[in-house]
């Protein structure tokens, strides 16, 4: 093996980094280093492994080579992305799908010949005068029942460099594996460079995913959610692992939420990007253990949970001392943080909405900015994107979970799913059970796109479980796998569907930002059935003296009956619009969607509609 590197990389001075990889004994990790070199063609190889030495070689070099520049403050450094190459892309992003396989029609796909023709083209000699880096990592703590063994090949040392932060290293574990143990395996090459090290082959970027080998090519882009494979790359070969195996991969984040006399209570939540996922995860005096992907399993009868990841790759718009401070603190110490596509000015970084007062010039992800610059299409330039991004490790923050890479995971009480609801949905109510908290609140999860996505802004669409995107199995048999799993399960968590984005009639929300904080303690102790609920068509929802008791104790505010009703106001109409949406949605995307969906939509349907007969087409909460 070590002789095969050697002539593939024509005797370069890798020596050692080629023994470090014949020190791997897994047949399928070096299939894919050695069809990677010869298809990238790089003139040298650099492994990490799990030493600090390494960690910060590959931080210096992604300084050294310009893809970040250090800032002020200690172990801060920034990062720009192309101009067209700042969110997820999802026109681009496919699946390799075999002739005799399919998928959903909702899922983005091309046939696997075709696709692997074409991402490979552009891949071919792609790496020439640069060094391929490639990581060992793990999804999950290593070794535990949760981890997968996950390698990525890139050359890009701002992509290893974030994988640092966000991903714990398994380069000893991979010397222990076995020969023909099954690994995820990310390819990624920037491609062409300009001299600001960003990628310019925009019209050539491409993000597939062969589902077939656990294998995903990535090329032309630097965008971390692009690149970082085991990021939403590995999600959807997650999902897929978990189909076959029996446990559940989801976009999800965890933590612990603090109740009475200080007991500590697990909850998931899925969200689509900008929805509020790492707010509510980082809610001021609760723990944080994850904010993008958890991976479930039934541990002898219970419901487990464990972070995919370590760090996180967190929206930075909106971030301020007063709603994020945990956040706010991180991003302001002399810890490794890299920020991606602010605005730097002086050496240190500015965002959207941040509290402070910006500066009117510096340099942004469109290279020298001053305020009121334009785009080639006259459009004026912000100072800094809306997905403009952080990376950190959990452990920088003070309120990180202690049971982060418990092998065992934590037991998960509940579950909250939540989108951008403008019209219908209350802020917070709970299922009446699994199924019904499956079908009509993950099933059913109606959001507006946003800047976290390369596309259109604010077109409502459904995006199922908050997961959609991802699925590489038939949608269908996802919710039923998501039905089936609690069986055996002797507690399962309670479902709560959150809305942060309910609108009145002139167009404002009715929650403030901080609410949240109310919501969840209320679901907190429902968990612990230490309060009442109303039954509503849609679920239950809290007591208005509940909620005036918690928003006093956790906000010190006053909340008024008039809230009450602005907020927990059944919309009949709008909430039976919802649900012809989502009927409508299913039939026409969802093969094999189980007939119980359809099932509890129209019980649903039939509670609003007795309803509205019986009081009207907008009832508040004190006539239910």
């Amino acid at each position: 093996m070590q002789e095969t590197y050697s002539k593939l990389l024509k005797g370069n001075k890798a020596d050692d980094h080629i023994q470090k990889l014949a020190q791997i004994p897994n047949r399928k990790f070096h299939e894919f280093i050695e069809d990677s070199i010869k298809l990238c063609q790089p003139d040298n190889i650099y492994i990490v492994t799990d030493s600090d030495e390494d960690a910060a070689y590959v931080r210096e070099m992604s300084i050294k080579n310009g893809e970040e520049k250090a800032l002020k403050t200690k172990g801060h450094t920034i990062h720009f992305d192309g101009m067209n190459d700042q969110g997820r892309d999802r026109e681009v992003t496919k699946y390799l799908v075999p002739k005799t396989d399919s998928l959903s029609k909702a899922l983005n796909q091309i046939e696997r010949e075709e696709g692997l023709t074409e991402v490979r083209g552009l891949l071919k000699g792609s790496m020439k005068g640069r060094t391929m880096i490639v990581r060992f990592l793990s999804l999950g703590p290593a070794g535990s029942a949760f981890s997968i063994p996950c390698v990525q090949a890139t050359d890009s040392w701002y992509v290893a460099h974030a994988e640092s932060l966000l991903y714990r290293t398994a380069y000893e574990p991979f010397r222990k594996l076995a020969e023909d143990a099954n690994c995820f395996r990310f390819l990624h090459s920037a491609g062409k460079l300009d001299k600001n090290m960003v990628s310019v082959d925009e019209n050539n970027k491409r993000i597939y995913i062969d589902y077939t080998k656990d294998w995903v090519y990535s090329v032309n882009t630097q965008y971390a959610g692009n690149t970082v494979g085991l990021k939403k790359l590995a999600l959807r070969l997650a999902i897929r692992q978990a189909d076959t195996q029996g446990w559940l991969a989801e976009h999800m984040f965890l933590a612990g939420i603090f109740g009475p006399n200080g007991r500590k209570t697990y909850f998931g939540g899925a969200f689509p990007s900008a929805c509020g996922k790492t707010s509510t995860a980082m809610l001021p005096g609760e723990k944080i253990m994850g904010d993008d992907i958890a991976y479930f399993r039934n541990i002898n009868g219970q419901f487990r949970a464990v972070n995919a990841e370590s760090g996180i790759f967190g929206i930075i718009q909106n971030v301020t001392s007063k709603d994020d401070p945990a956040i706010w603190e991180v991003l302001n110490k002399p810890e490794e943080v890299i920020f991606s596509n602010i605005l730097i000015n002086d050496g240190k970084p500015y965002w959207l909405g941040m509290g402070t007062e910006p500066p009117d010039k510096g340099v942004n992800f469109s290279g020298e900015w001053v305020k009121g610059k334009k785009d080639s299409q006259g459009n004026e330039i912000p100072l800094a994107h809306k997905n403009a991004r952080y990376a950190v490790t959990l452990k920088a923050l003070t309120n990180c979970d202690s049971e982060l890479d418990n092998p065992q995971g934590v037991e998960l009480s509940g579950i909250m799913y939540g989108g951008r609801d403008a019209k219908s949905y209350v802020p917070v109510q709970q299922a009446f059970d699994w199924a019904h908290g499956i079908v009509a609140y993950g099933a059913s999860l109606e959001t507006e796109t946003t800047f976290a996505i390369v596309g259109k802004e604010g077109i409502p669409e459904i995006n199922l479980m908050s997961i959609q995107d991802f699925v590489a199995i038939p949608l269908g048999k996802y919710i039923q796998n998501n039905l089936d799993f609690v069986k055996g399960i002797k507690n399962p968590p309670l479902i709560f569907g959150v809305n942060y984005f309910l609108r009145d009639s002139q167009g404002k929300f009715v929650n403030g930002v901080r609410d949240k904080h109310v919501w969840i303690k209320w679901m907190e102790l429902r968990v612990h059935n230490e309060v009442d609920a109303i039954i509503a068509p849609t679920g239950m929802i809290p007591k208005y003296e509940d909620l005036a008791k918690l928003f006093k104790q956790v906000l010190n505010k006053e909340y008024t009956k008039e809230d009450y009703v602005s907020q927990f106001t059944i919309r009949v109409p709008e909430n039976l619009a919802k649900i012809d949406r989502i009927v409508k949605f299913h039939h026409e995307n969802v093969s094999g969607a189980p007939s119980v969906l359809f099932d509890v939509l129209e019980k649903q349907r039939s509670r609003l509609e007795q309803l509205q007969k019986e009081k009207g087409k907008y009832v508040s909460p004190f006539e239910l």
